[in-house]
């Protein structure tokens, strides 16, 4: 087992947390899409063409900005949105660009859209199109369809134009929405909270203020009396604020800013020198709830104390383990179909190699050909092939998609994990071989050491549930035993 070295495996960037979390945090400026429509399916109005611009802030300190058009198209409309970011992650400064664009029926219905993610060498593309009742979506080479049972509708689209101007204080309006970062529904529940004075920019502006809560967590927007938005809050310190395209495109220098990995891990009270040596660790874990998976497995959870067994490896009695279907078909991020990931694999191992030496060739494949650095990007197991690098999501989703073409079950887990007297949000992978047993292909290992704590394990949009332990779990080490005294 090979130690851990901070340079090399300071990468517990969120990958999929700020690649696809960022799309929630920054609430209503993004293009989510609802599926359900306003009572009244024909506006009352024809909108104006319109275009703003925001600051986005965390700490009060720039770190970003977004602009918004709204156009004309024909009898409908055409709505852009561009996200720019510049992030400081384990001390790398990343730029991320974001761009959604819908084209909406006269009714504000959705046609059409694009959303693209461009983090420099990971750039995400999905696009789709609504026909009948439908919702086509395309990513890669997949196509994936979405029934509709009422029109669909692009969240930021009619949100602050039409349906917040209808409601009254105390009143709230619930949606569903489809995020296209994540392929996921979700359900949003948006409170008109009453009326604000707020100063945007030394001017004293009335506003409308309303709670999103969307996933269990609350943001704020604030609105004037044409229906824009001015003002949001989200989590982790983020704000965004109504600004002009001069103040939106001024520089910024965020050199001193604090790295965003380091400020939502969560303090260790105690130094483990070396984890991979740890055959047991028992701790109390605060500020959890349903949510998170920490019962099964390895892990057991009883009255806030966890405790966490090294699993023992062993080859399978048969060649073939007993397969669930799903944790071996491609789903989104996780291309096992795919042509290249089937011929990369064949070139690793042997149709005469048993299910645990293909799992442990597969890991040293990964391990010593995926240069390991902080990506901002949702997790694609084909472009991080292509790509040859990325952070601990990616080497996750690549090696499910290529245990699953080996005709291994496999699946994402995410939490934290222990390093230099800190637990960082990480992700890593359990692979079915006769039962489930972790594995951490950025680390090298199989099975993954006990300062691995599961709170969650599914598919790209389950892993977005991890956003409810920021800045809440806290957890005090109460028994970390070696292999020689366990």
């Amino acid at each position: 087992m090979k130690p851990r070295d901070k340079k090399k495996y300071a990468f517990w960037s969120l990958g999929l947390l700020f690649g696809a979390l960022f799309f929630l945090l920054l609430g209503i400026r993004l293009d989510f899409f609802a599926f359900k429509a306003p009572d009244n399916h024909q506006p009352a109005f024809k909108l104006p063409e319109k275009e703003s611009w925001m600051n986005i802030l965390r700490h009060d300190q720039k770190i970003g900005y977004s602009h918004r058009l709204l156009t004309q198209q024909g009898s409908g409309y055409r709505l852009s949105d561009k996200t720019y970011l510049r992030i400081n992650v384990m001390g790398m400064v990343q730029d991320m660009l974001i761009r959604t664009t819908g084209d909406l029926n006269a009714d504000f219905s959705l046609a059409s859209f694009s959303f693209n993610l461009d983090s420099g060498l990971f750039n995400f593309y999905v696009h789709g199109k609504v026909e009948g009742k439908t919702l086509h979506v395309f990513i890669d080479e997949q196509e994936m369809k979405y029934p509709l049972d009422q029109p669909l509708y692009l969240f930021s689209g009619i949100l602050d134009a039409v349906w917040l101007k209808t409601l009254t204080p105390g009143e709230t309006k619930t949606i569903y929405v489809f995020d296209p970062a994540t392929m996921g529904r979700q359900t949003a529940h948006i409170t008109m909270e009453g009326y604000e004075t707020l100063n945007i920019s030394g001017k004293s502006i009335q506003s409308m203020k309303f709670s999103i809560k969307y996933m269990g967590i609350s943001q704020m927007a604030w609105t004037d009396e044409t229906g824009d938005v001015v003002q949001e809050k989200g989590l982790m310190g983020i704000k965004l604020v109504r600004g002009t395209k001069k103040s939106a495109l001024a520089g910024f220098d965020i050199t001193e800013i604090e790295d965003l990995t380091e400020s939502i891990s969560v303090a260790s009270n105690i130094q483990i020198p070396d984890p991979s040596k740890l055959a047991l660790l028992r701790m109390n874990i605060y500020g959890v709830d349903d949510t998170f998976l920490l019962h099964g497995g390895r892990q057991t959870f009883e009255d806030n104390m966890l405790t966490i067994i090294k699993e023992a490896l062993f080859e399978p009695t048969d060649r073939h383990a007993p397969l669930e279907d799903r944790f071996l078909n491609p789903s989104p991020g996780i291309q096992s179909g795919h042509a290249k990931i089937i011929q990369k694999v064949s070139e690793i191992i042997s149709p005469k190699d048993l299910p645990l030496t293909k799992a442990k060739k597969i890991m040293s494949w990964i391990y010593e050909n995926i240069e390991k650095r902080p990506v901002l990007s949702v997790p694609n197991a084909l472009e991080t092939l292509e790509n040859r690098m990325g952070d601990c999501n990616e080497h996750a989703v690549l090696f499910s998609a290529m245990a699953r073409a080996a005709g291994i079950p496999a699946q994402v887990e995410t939490g934290l994990v222990y390093m230099k007297g800190r637990f960082y949000y990480h992700a890593w992978n359990v692979l079915y071989l006769n039962k489930w047993i972790t594995a951490d292909a950025l680390m090298g290992q199989m099975p993954a050491d006990v300062t691995h704590i599961r709170l969650i394990r599914g598919e790209m949009m389950d892993q977005l549930d991890l956003i409810h332990a920021i800045d809440k779990v806290k957890l005090k080490i109460l028994e970390p035993a070696n292999d020689s005294t366990h």
